[in-house]
């Protein structure tokens, strides 16, 4: 698989968004991204207590520990590469999480409005 450019939503260079926990498509630490990335892992967003409900709420439970994949949970304040379209649900449902700009991908912008990004910037 071929990494696009690391290019975040500002048009600079891709920050990382987390190597603890390790996160991202290709489990870089970064948002990286590529045609084969189906769910668009691009949006390096800040954890919440109500986010990780609403996530599990809607079938992606991001909080429970899976060892046998050695992910350890999600928890207020982990910073992980989220699916620009659980984003934007999260969004429409009044409880989507902060977003480091600098280190969400460009290709975002696909599926996520700037204008909708800029309102939970964490910066």
């Amino acid at each position: 698989m071929r990494k696009d450019p690391s290019v975040n939503v500002n048009g600079g260079p891709l920050r990382p968004c987390s190597t603890k926990p390790l996160t991202g498509f290709f489990r870089d630490g970064s948002c990286n991204t590529c045609d084969q990335d189906r769910g668009s892992h691009t949006v390096c967003a800040v954890m919440t207590a109500e986010f990780l409900a609403f996530s599990k709420y809607v079938g992606n439970d991001l909080s429970t520990p899976r060892p046998e994949f050695g992910f350890a949970g999600l928890k207020d304040g982990d910073k992980w590469c989220l699916c620009a379209s659980r984003f934007l649900q999260a969004h429409d449902e009044g409880c989507a999480p902060l977003v480091d700009l600098e280190a969400t991908h460009q290709r975002a912008l696909e599926i996520v409005p700037i204008e909708v990004l800029e309102l939970y910037s964490a910066a």
